[in-house]
């Protein structure tokens, strides 16, 4: 049973332009500086949020140019240049507004919040861990807007760490798939299985190995159905479904899931009703947050007839 997302997923949604040229133009880049907004994130990773946006504050304020740890995120849909720093969170001049982060307030972002808060994320961490050369151990310094860091000594670029990593539903192509709980994770909390790619690794054989390492079963027709970046601190998530064989018995080789059950469509729908992981419920099915590209795999298959 074939499906498609029915939704692009939260993460995944395209709301200003990321006018990469910039990057490279630094003078027109750095010309914008003093109309630009900027995007405040603290050490926490959280950031100042109203109705359903992310608070954006004046550049102007941070001086007469982006400081040397600003990243360019692009332009606003009013063609305001928008850049993003770490620091403290300074609450709006009207109190409308409180702090929160990107797991929490995702899932009620406009479009444009949710791409300039994912983007920030990945920048700004990637920045923070990357201070030295991984070629010879040497600092470097922040280049192209702050989308690649050079050695000043011998002019290698690094750019910014992506960790690939698939995200599967596994159903017998009828009405029941497979959920699992992580050791870590309270329970009656389920979701997908996951894991990152290897080295010389394709996305469809590491969904067969993820999939036999941590509940023992054999997959086949193995089909992507989107992505979403997943900041926490550099992944990019990579969804498929496959078909599993509900007679083959669970094996949990890895010690990193705990349990897992096939539940019917049925089953997945009645959790479904009673929302997110963290809302009040007795429902013995807890699924993950809206924020994940997890739930919108989840609730595509729910929907199917």
């Amino acid at each position: 049973m074939a499906f498609r997302l029915r939704n692009v997923p939260l993460l995944s949604r395209v709301g200003a332009d990321r006018a990469d040229h910039l990057r490279t133009d630094i003078d027109a880049a750095i010309a914008g500086w003093s109309d630009a907004a900027v995007l405040r994130v603290d050490h926490r990773n959280q950031v100042m949020i109203a109705g359903g946006r992310v608070l954006l504050g004046s550049a102007a304020t941070l001086g007469d140019k982006p400081p040397a740890d600003a990243v360019f995120l692009g332009r606003l849909p009013d063609d305001r240049h928008v850049w993003a720093v770490r620091a403290a969170l300074e609450a709006p001049e009207d109190g409308d507004g409180e702090v929160s982060d990107l797991r929490r307030g995702g899932q009620v972002f406009d479009d444009v919040s949710a791409q300039l808060v994912a983007s920030a994320l990945a920048l700004l961490n990637w920045h923070d861990h990357a201070r030295y050369s991984a070629v010879d151990g040497s600092p470097t310094k922040a280049i192209k807007a702050g989308w690649s860091r050079v050695n000043p000594i011998t002019g290698h670029q690094e750019f910014p760490r992506i960790d690939p990593a698939i995200i599967v539903l596994i159903h017998d192509g009828h009405d029941r798939a497979v959920l699992a709980r992580q050791t870590v994770w309270p329970q009656r909390l389920f979701s997908l299985l996951a894991g990152f790619v290897e080295a010389g690794e394709s996305f469809e054989s590491c969904v067969a190995r993820e999939v036999a390492e941590e509940i023992g079963l054999a997959v086949t027709d193995v089909e992507y159905l989107g992505s979403q970046p997943w900041p926490f601190p550099r992944s990019l998530m990579v969804g498929f479904h496959a078909i599993g064989d509900p007679e083959q018995e669970f094996v949990f080789h890895d010690g990193e899931i705990a349990e897992a059950a096939w539940f019917t469509r049925a089953e997945v729908r009645e959790a479904l009703g009673h929302g997110d992981w963290n809302s009040e419920s007795s429902s013995r099915l807890l699924l993950p947050g809206s924020i994940s590209i997890a739930r919108e795999i989840i609730e595509s298959w729910a929907a199917q007839d």
